[in-house]
């Protein structure tokens, strides 16, 4: 019944605003005939008679006027807002927080934030580090960062890289004096640089695989760091081996700072995704920014 009675309202409104069926049921994209059978109904529905016609002309009658007056400010304002909502869609708004890992949030986020936020300074971005496996509804973010293999089922998974490597690396200067490790099993042997998760607060294991072989090391060693670019510079001054992601590593082994070690035991594999619940309404913003992170190779 009300939405009945808008859609009717409406019409009542063009049509005495207009004072004629014929500009009125061209203004709705309605015919004639369908117009003056609303009006009607409406009339009929309210018991008064709101329009006076003639041949000539079409005019409010002293109920139809208090009507049009009365409701129509109404009526004008809440297309108005429903014009502020569209204005909304057009400049998006609003806060978006996202869990990531620090080298995708480093690498892929941070580069897809920098290019997307000048042109649109009503979005603001929350990124919080968190190597551990979020529960993003249980803690309110509206997406995580993870790699493609922890990403749950029921989540919606965005690709925003490509497939990844891990290496195994160290200064040449470290290995003066010391084999290089030819299994994984051999850095037992040798002085490892940790990383410490910051969430869960164990130390990461570094994992490996060859065929259908897979293998998770506990490796030890003189330094523990939660973060790693002080995981890669400690390995570059010699301190010991890192397990750092290959595109971090990738520059210094080209100029000779770093050698790798293991590398037939790192494989690629399933690279960053952003993931989301299935049943998030999805805002301009947070569209917006899907779109900058989507991968295209």
């Amino acid at each position: 019944m009300v939405r009945d009675n808008l859609n009717d309202l409406l019409a009542f409104i063009a049509v005495a605003r207009e004072g004629s069926f014929t500009k009125a049921a061209a203004k709705l994209g309605v015919s004639q005939s369908a117009l003056s059978h609303t009006l009607r109904a409406l009339e009929t529905r309210l018991g008064v008679r709101l329009l006076a016609r003639t041949t000539r002309s079409v005019s409010p009658t002293e109920a139809g006027a208090r009507l049009l007056h009365s409701i129509g400010p109404r009526l004008d304002e809440i297309d108005a807002e429903l014009s502020a909502l569209s204005e909304l869609r057009d400049r998006p708004s609003g806060t978006i927080r996202i869990t990531s890992g620090e080298h995708s949030a480093e690498t892929i986020l941070w580069p897809a934030v920098a290019r997307l936020l000048p042109d649109y300074p009503d979005i603001r971005v929350e990124v919080v580090i968190d190597y551990g496996l979020t529960d993003i509804v249980a803690e309110r973010y509206d997406a995580g960062i993870r790699l493609g293999e922890q990403v749950a089922k029921d989540m919606i998974a965005v690709r925003i890289g490509p497939d990844m490597r891990m290496a195994v690396v160290g200064a040449p200067g470290y290995f003066t004096g010391r084999a290089r490790p030819v299994v994984p099993q051999d850095l037992t042997g040798h002085n490892c640089i940790n990383l410490r998760l910051p969430t869960l607060g164990g130390l990461y294991a570094w994992e490996f695989e060859r065929g259908n072989r897979e293998l998770k090391v506990r490796v030890d060693g003189q330094l523990v760091f939660n973060s790693t670019p002080l995981i890669l510079k400690a390995a570059l001054d010699g301190l010991g081996l890192a397990y750092l992601p290959e595109d971090r590593v990738r520059p210094f082994l080209e100029d000779g700072r770093l050698v790798r070690v293991l590398a037939d035991w790192c494989p690629p594999f399933s690279g960053y995704h952003l993931y989301y619940p299935s049943r998030r309404q999805q805002s301009p913003a947070f569209t917006l920014l899907v779109d900058a992170l989507r991968y295209r190779p």
